[in-house]
């Protein structure tokens, strides 16, 4: 017997090196809590104020444009318009400059002094967030004939 224990084992099946386990990360609860993040911030958003601006186009006084509308070809009286110039960090109305944070006391004022129109000049880089606040903050004063045209650069 001492014969067959001296022979050398045999082992059945490949004998292949270990590998050691790590801890795994994985990438897809990740993606799972972003996705989730981008839905709730894309409908939390307020995108309707955009929507829901009453704009139309109309002709000016021997000019083209869309002969249906209301005021088409109607001659403005320049003792009741207001020209305002919108820039990025500023409106300039009657020579002076205010902060937009004054921009209801201005709205405010236009209706005392009996203004009912208004010429928006916009300035290069204003953003359509800020057009859509001055425009909604005349039309709750009652002011809704607002003209827009392009200023140009600073």
């Amino acid at each position: 017997m001492a014969v067959l224990d001296a022979a050398p084992r045999l082992r059945i099946g490949l004998d292949l090196p270990r590998r050691n386990l790590r801890a795994g990360f994985s990438m897809t609860a990740m993606a799972d809590v972003l996705f989730q993040l981008l839905i709730f911030f894309m409908l939390s958003a307020n995108l309707s104020s955009y929507g829901l601006l009453d704009i139309r186009s109309g002709a000016l006084a021997g000019g083209g444009g869309a002969t249906d509308a209301p005021q088409a070809g109607r001659v403005t009286p320049a003792g009741t318009t207001a020209v305002w110039t919108l820039a990025p960090d500023r409106i300039t109305a009657g020579g002076q400059r205010f902060a937009l944070t004054q921009l209801d006391r201005l709205a405010e004022a236009l209706v005392t002094q009996g203004t009912t129109d208004v010429l928006l000049v916009l300035r290069q880089d204003v953003p359509v967030g800020r057009v859509v606040a001055v425009l909604e903050a005349l039309q709750a004063r009652g002011i809704v004939s607002v003209q827009i045209a392009d200023g140009g650069g600073a």
